[in-house]
């Protein structure tokens, strides 16, 4: 069922997509207030699609973007959504370390082909992760046919640098320079991937921790935050058409 907020004109509701293996999982969407327009992908950190992911969906979608966050953890187990701390914490490791990324490239992939399928999608689809998300989101600009990646912290990308110069579409990273789990030589890394593609963006936030996007976390900086946003939606408008 969907829902309207009256003062925003955002519609939110959860649909169906089906996976290349013709099985069905739930994206959580959100629509801007004309209804339609250009796309994104957005994915979970390892916490599910929680309270805010939600919001972050809706936030875009005020910004007139139609969103869709699917369900990552479907698999193993649908519907996870999870708190930062305590047994939220490990239940949300666990999940991670049970996803196999192919299957969820794969997921990904049918998830933008329902998106650029649907009315209400109407320009360049880009993906939007976070943390686990934020490393989903680049393998979908190599690999899930996605127009632009815009990955936030993505712990872990750097396994997959060595196909940097496989990646054909624009993409951005953000990270925090206070991040405890993705070491500096890491951002060095990425930043040197991508050397000499005007392509890529790479950007290094002063006092900014792990996760600092999420205004449920403790680690949330609200500076870093609305500077990457602000990043985020220029980065989007310049490669709209």
């Amino acid at each position: 069922m969907s829902q309207s907020d009256s003062q925003t004109n955002i519609k939110t509701e959860w649909i169906e997509i089906t996976a290349e293996d013709g099985k069905t999982f739930k994206a959580y969407q959100a629509l801007p207030h004309k209804g339609k327009g250009p796309g994104i992908l957005l994915i979970q950190e390892i916490f599910g699609v929680n309270g805010h992911i939600r919001g972050v969906a809706e936030q875009y979608a005020m910004d007139g973007y139609t969103v869709i966050a699917p369900d990552m953890f479907w698999r193993d187990e649908p519907g996870v959504e999870l708190g930062y701390d305590g047994d939220d914490w490990k239940a949300a490791v666990a999940h991670k370390q049970a996803l196999d990324y192919p299957t969820a490239i794969s997921d990904l992939r049918a998830a933008v082909k329902a998106l650029r399928a649907s009315p209400t999608c109407d320009g360049p689809i880009a993906s939007v992760g976070y943390c686990m998300g934020g490393v989903l989101s680049y393998l979908c600009g190599l690999d899930a046919g996605v127009d632009a990646a815009i990955c936030y912290y993505a712990g872990g990308v750097t396994e997959y640098l060595p196909r940097a110069d496989e990646l054909k579409v624009p993409a951005q990273f953000h990270f925090g320079a206070e991040d405890d789990h993705i070491p500096l030589e890491h951002v060095e890394q990425t930043r040197q991937a991508f050397a000499g593609n005007t392509d890529i963006e790479v950007h290094l936030y002063g006092g900014a921790e792990h996760g600092f996007n999420c205004w449920s976390r403790a680690s949330y900086n609200q500076h870093a935050s609305a500077l990457a946003h602000g990043r985020t939606l220029t980065f989007l408008a310049s490669h709209s058409e």
